[in-house]
């Protein structure tokens, strides 16, 4: 009887030790996402600094980024067209504020992140203050290197 309680006792242990690890990883998971979210932030406002995006981006062909202008496909164009045309080569200074707690819901391997947010930047041609506010979805894949960021969507406040 004794050998039998010492057997359940440590089965016990070793599946309480198993279930406090599960519970820390979903944890360590959506930290490690929500520090890709703010890195991405830093990306916009600093898009001048490329290598900044590329800690955030999976940067390869498919990624996406869809937003009112258009839709980049691939990590190239989003370089390109986003972080080059739009924010570094449109904009002298950038402000990118999230105005609600990124929601993260891990999926396996995958993640969907979502919030909202105000812009603010200077134009560069004329010095015009530019005012924006929108809401954005984000999906993040687990690569040998971390969480990385695959596709963004990206629209206006709901119409009233």
């Amino acid at each position: 009887m004794r050998k039998i309680c010492g057997v359940c006792l440590c089965l016990l242990v070793v599946l309480c030790s198993l279930a406090t690890a599960d519970a820390a990883e979903p944890r360590a998971d959506q930290q490690h996402i929500a520090d890709m979210v703010e890195l991405y932030r830093q990306s916009v406002i600093h898009a001048d600094d490329i290598h900044r995006a590329e800690q955030v981006w999976l940067t390869t062909p498919q990624a996406s980024f869809i937003h009112p202008r258009g839709h980049e496909r691939g990590w190239e164009e989003i370089k390109r067209n986003f972080y080059g045309k739009t924010m570094r080569d449109t904009f002298s200074r950038r402000a990118l504020q999230l105005t609600t707690a990124p929601s993260i819901r891990l999926h396996g391997d995958a993640a969907v992140v979502e919030f909202d947010w105000e812009f603010t930047a200077t134009r560069r041609r004329d010095g015009n203050i530019r005012h924006t506010a929108g809401r954005e979805s984000q999906v993040y894949f687990r690569t040998p290197r971390g969480w990385k960021l695959v596709q963004v969507h990206y629209s206006g406040p709901p119409a009233p």
